[in-house]
Order: structure tokens, then sequence, then C-alpha cells
């Protein structure tokens, strides 16, 4: 395969995938569309249903009115027999006959009709299953797409609120160093200050007993045994 043919067939290839790209974006806006065409293409099969039983239910008449027409006939047919009237039996056959032959064009019609509205109502019915599947099918599909949009926002929040926690204990552990350090600085600051002053040196002298001028109940007592 030369080059060229090889960059046509990745250009078709990346003008697919973008195209599958677009259709999947919009997937569930196209499956509602799809899903109202075929609710519209049930409503207008419905409706010529009504036009064929309408025209059954007249193709029925016209032969059940045929039919009463060949009975009252034949009731005419076997009074002009009775009264020997054989030409007057035989015209009122001749009508007989025209009415049979209507009833016979017009049955394979009223057949006909039956067997479609039994057809499309067996349509209708597997159509309109189809869409309730279709119906559930895409609830399940949003339903699963909502949760799984939360579980996202949910796993991001959470990843943000630990790293936001991780940074703020260490923050915190900052804080406590300084504070220990500043703590130590001031601890150093007054021995510091206290070395340096009159009273830490007598502190010390005091400690080795040295110029103590106070009294001491021992002393006092041994004075006054001497006396």
């Amino acid at each position: 395969m030369s080059i060229l043919k090889k960059l046509v067939t990745a250009i078709r290839g990346g003008a697919r995938e973008v195209g599958e790209s677009i259709v999947d974006a919009n997937a569930l806006r196209i499956l509602e569309q799809e899903i109202v065409d075929q609710e519209n293409a049930i409503a207008k099969a419905k409706d010529s249903l009504t036009d064929v039983m309408a025209d059954q239910s007249k193709t029925a008449r016209q032969i059940n009115a045929l039919k009463e027409r060949v009975a009252e006939h034949e009731g005419f047919a076997s009074q002009a027999l009775e009264k020997g009237d054989e030409a007057l039996a035989l015209e009122v056959a001749e009508k007989i006959a025209e009415y049979e032959n209507e009833i016979a064009d017009l049955q394979p019609v009223l057949d006909n009709y039956k067997a479609s509205v039994i057809s499309l109502k067996d349509q209708i019915k597997k159509a309109e299953k189809s869409i309730q599947e279709h119906r559930r099918e895409l609830s399940v599909v949003k339903t699963t797409e909502s949760v799984q949009k939360a579980r996202v926002s949910v796993n991001s929040s959470l990843s943000s609120g630990v790293s936001k926690s991780t940074a703020a204990r260490e923050s915190l552990n900052r804080i406590k160093d300084r504070q220990q350090r500043m703590e130590d600085k001031i601890k150093a600051s007054e021995e510091l200050n206290a070395e340096n002053t009159d009273q830490a040196l007598k502190d010390r002298l005091a400690a080795a007993g040295i110029g103590d001028t106070k009294s001491k109940a021992n002393d006092i007592l041994a004075r006054l045994k001497n006396k």
C-alpha cells in the first residue's frame, strides 16, 4: 500500500472516530428522538388501522345487506312459483344471482380487510412493546450516566478534600514547630537575663552558705545556751 493510500485510510479512520464521538456525545438525545419518531409512526399506523377497520365494517354491512336482499328475493321467487308465474320467479332469480355475485366479489375484500386488521394490530403491538423496551433501556442508561457522574464528582471532591486535609495538617505541624521554637527561644532568653542579674549571684552565694544575714533558729538557741 502506498503512503498516499495509507494517509487516506488514516484520514477516513479519523473521520469515522470523530463521527462516532459526535454520535456518542449526543446518544441520549438521538435515542429520545428516535423513540419519539417511532411513537409518531405508531400513531400514524393506528390511524391507518382505523381506516381499514372502517372499510371492513362498511364492506361487512354491504354483504349483510345483500344477503338480506337475497333472502327477501328468495321469498319473492317462492311466492311467484306458488302462483305458477315461473317467468316472474326467473326474473327474481336473476336478481338474486346479481346479489350473490356481488357478495362473491365483496367477500374476498372483506377477508382481506380482516387479515390486514389482524396483521396491523399484531405489528402495532410488537412496535409498542419494542418502544417500551427502548424506553426502559434509555432510562437505565440515563440513570447509570447520572450515577457515574455523581461518583466521579464525589471521587473528585474526596481527592480534593484529602489533598486539602493533608496540606492543612502539614501547615498545622509547621505552626506547632514555629511555636515550639519560639517557646524555646523565650526560655533561653529568660535564662540569659536571670544570669545577668544580682539575684542570680545572691542565689548562688546563698546556695553556698555565704553572705546569709538572716537569723537561723539553731544559731539563736546556741547563743542562749552560752549565756
